[in-house]
């Protein structure tokens, strides 16, 4: 009998333990922009370029907790990344462009501040600019997402101990750099992997971003993984980086976001292609977590989601199959093949000989993707009526040539896909978890309820 109530005892301590277990190291990951249909598109061109129907799955998507949420803000239906953000990074809804507030316009706590609070070490890191909509509403406070001077004041006076990005939008105003406030704040700043590599042992605080050369060609966000070159810096290198960081001297665990923000991006210019090439490379991120989480399974959490989804992305174009395996032929994003044509506009003898050159370089038109005559008379068509003129298609981010839009439309027509628009939509957007609290991830989630959640497994005080 004293063995059987030793061993009864014994279960209820361990199952006590198990119960009460926190997650120490949290990774919550924020697809920018990245719906159900990002996933299923990016996972089924996996499995079609190598001659399989169905997916060939990523890591994210394998977590053994997966659900989806819905994502509207509290001014609409259909939600921007600022409104978006702040629910998932304070649990609160508000109006569209409102930065870490509530519909009335009131300051409100995010999960960063409750990590930091409990005694956490913070990140914040994504691969567009530090101070855009999603990172910033985990630190700072603006009526308006477009403040980025003001939001880029409130890194140097944030209680974050890690950030990463490409760099400020707006670096500097009247006479104040921002680079030399968070310097004088405390923070070491590293342009690059490598001088991150040869500084971050030593630094308090740590602010990591792309080159000084890469920023002057585009402050707004790191290369594009479908043209990246190896000196490029990575989402996955600044999750490397963090990791490095926020373990340094550090017994109490850490919250890290990191937001995979150029899906969104691409997704704005329907560019299905290089849309792929981001998910997988937001993947490639989320292994690194991944594999820190199998060296610390009883005391991780690892959570993804994304603010909203963008395009009305479709695979399917109205016949029952798919080819999406023709996207593997386009070898860069819609807006280098616009640079391509930009440098051709200045040759007054170019041809339409010369423009489908680039249109095969590009996206593989006409060499590896035939081309009927309709399309190529709808090409040519675009080529002489916009191309001299320098037409141009706008979207949120991106002003492109409508001879490398036209392409683009052709190539994700061959490829049987469909976008619904150029902006955002009301799609569910997917939740994965695993790790300590990640069976609490279940069911039809408001996307209120994820910090809560993550809050709650991590012990966080508010």
């Amino acid at each position: 009998m004293k063995k059987f109530l030793t061993l009864v005892a014994l279960c209820f301590i361990c199952t006590t333990t198990i119960m009460a277990q926190k997650a120490k190291y949290v990774f919550y990951f924020i697809g920018d922009g990245m719906g159900l249909n990002e996933v299923n598109v990016t996972e089924t061109y996996l499995a079609n370029i190598q001659g399989k129907i169905g997916i060939q799955p990523l890591c994210f998507p394998s977590f053994p907790y997966t659900t989806y949420a819905t994502s509207f803000s509290a001014s609409s239906d259909v939600t921007d990344s600022a409104a978006g953000g702040t629910a998932l990074a304070t649990g609160v809804k508000t109006k569209n462009g409102a930065i870490g507030m509530n519909p009335k316009l009131e300051p409100v706590s995010s999960i960063a501040d409750w990590a930091k609070k409990s005694g956490k070490k913070v990140g914040v890191s994504t691969s567009v600019s530090i101070d855009h909509a999603t990172p910033a509403v985990f630190y700072a406070h603006q009526e308006s997402r477009n403040s980025y001077f003001e939001i880029g004041k409130q890194v140097a006076s944030s209680t974050v101990d890690y950030f990463g990005g490409s760099d400020f939008l707006q670096p500097t105003k009247d006479g104040i750099d921002l680079h030399q406030l968070c310097e004088e704040s405390g923070y070491t700043w590293a342009y690059g992997y490598e001088e991150a590599k040869a500084k971050w042992k030593t630094a308090k605080k740590l602010i990591m971003t792309q080159t000084k050369e890469a920023a002057a060609k585009n402050k707004t966000e790191l290369p594009y993984a479908i043209d990246r070159t190896d000196n490029d810096l990575t989402l996955k290198q600044i999750v490397e980086m963090g990791i490095n960081f926020l373990t340094k001297d550090n017994k109490n665990g850490f919250f890290f976001m990191i937001e995979g923000g150029m899906i969104d991006h691409a997704c704005h210019g329907n560019d299905a292609a290089t849309m792929i090439h981001q998910t997988i490379a937001f993947d490639e991120a989320i292994q690194v977590a991944y594999d820190f989480y199998l060296k610390h399974p009883k005391e991780t959490l690892i959570v993804i989601t994304a603010d909203h989804e963008t395009g009305g992305l479709i695979p399917g174009n109205g016949r029952y199959e798919l080819n999406l395996q023709a996207l593997q032929h386009q070898t860069c994003s819609v807006d280098k093949v616009t640079e391509r044509f930009n440098e051709l506009r200045k040759n007054k003898k170019a041809t339409w000989e010369d423009a489908k050159k680039i249109l095969s370089d590009c996206f593989g038109l006409f060499t590896k993707v035939p081309v009927n005559w309709r399309d190529e008379a709808e090409l040519h068509s675009t080529f002489e009526d916009s191309f001299r003129a320098g037409g141009t298609e706008q979207n949120w981010y991106g002003n492109n040539a409508k001879i490398a839009a036209k392409g683009r439309d052709i190539l994700n027509k061959i490829a049987m896909i469909s976008w619904a628009s150029f902006a955002h939509s009301d799609g569910y957007v997917p939740v994965y978890a695993v790790g300590v609290g990640a069976q609490n991830f279940h069911g039809r989630m408001n996307n209120t309820d994820i910090p809560e959640l993550i809050s709650k497994a991590a012990g966080y005080k508010k």
